[in-house]
């Protein structure tokens, strides 16, 4: 049993509504300069759940489930107050529907999608033809702060405890061996590189070199996929380092825009290498948290 400061975090309450999707620009253009009219961000999308392929659809950016934001029209607060949403969600977290028919139901919140600045929740599907747009979600944001005494190497973000017990990384010394689907060069990551901050948001995978996607395995990635981005560090930002690794979860499907592709939000990261990826077809939060039965 890996040792942490579970017993210090703080458990909030955090609010937000099932967001509209949007479409800013009619036509998109692809990295191959094709314009496309495709379904985005936002939504309730009910023919596609973690579990599911990240690649392959008619889509681009498409977020799994129950796509959610804080609007709180206060102007002290605006967006500080989905900065909060953002930030303190974590993936594992339970999410109750609040508001509307779905009243009552729970769900697990699955990732965040930088940018368009959402929470996503996955729901069962009978559920999801209850929710409306508009349906309140309230999230029992549980997770930030969580450290692993023994490892101070390794720092955690956006994770609920119960996924870190769910998923059980094995002690190999002075590193931690983990489950993950596949491995990720980071020459080929895009979109979200840079950002300073890692505690909200993604960043994305590009599909854009066939030979590295044919070399790594990686057009049978999955949304809710557990993957390992080698010489990338995630300590403070996203930066290229060789050596380092960090480790998140795919939450949302691939892209047709240059620079993006599936987008991966932070769980775990070691400047120093000291985590130790093991490959294996069942590492997809789906399973390790029992969201579908199929899976």
């Amino acid at each position: 049993m890996l040792k942490t400061n579970v017993e210090k975090l703080i458990k909030l309450s955090v609010m937000g509504e099932i967001a509209s999707p949007i479409i800013r620009n009619v036509y998109n253009v692809s990295a191959t300069g094709k314009a496309q009219v495709l379904p985005g961000v936002g939504g309730i999308t009910y023919n596609l759940r973690v579990g599911d392929s990240a690649c392959g659809w008619e889509a681009d950016h498409v977020e799994p489930g129950v796509s959610v934001e804080n609007k709180e029209n206060d102007a002290r607060a605006g967006a500080a107050a989905n900065t909060a949403f953002n930030v303190l969600s974590c993936v594992g977290n339970q999410a109750v529907v609040a508001s509307g028919d779905a009243k009552g139901a729970v769900g697990v919140v699955t990732g965040k999608h930088g940018g368009i600045e959402h929470v996503l929740v996955d729901f069962p599907s009978s559920v999801l033809e209850k929710l409306m747009l508009g349906d309140k979600i309230l999230v029992k944001a549980y997770g930030a702060g969580l450290k692993l005494l023994d490892y101070p190497d390794i720092k955690l973000f956006n994770m609920d405890p119960s996924l870190l017990e769910a998923w059980t990384p094995v002690p190999s010394g002075d590193k931690l061996a983990v489950n993950v689907t596949h491995i990720v060069p980071a020459a080929i990551m895009g979109s979200g590189l840079g950002a300073n901050q890692v505690n909200s948001g993604d960043y994305d995978i590009q599909f854009f070199d066939q030979g590295i996607i044919e070399q790594y395995g990686l057009s049978s990635l999955k949304l809710g996929d557990l993957v390992a981005i080698i010489d990338a560090d995630h300590s403070f930002g996203r930066i290229y380092r060789q050596g380092a690794i960090s480790v998140g979860v795919v939450v949302h499907t691939n892209c047709f825009a240059a620079g993006h592709g599936p987008g991966v939000t932070t769980l775990l990261t070691s400047t120093d290498g000291k985590i130790i990826p093991q490959i294996t077809s069942k590492a997809n939060i789906a399973s390790l948290i029992k969201l579908r039965a199929d899976i």
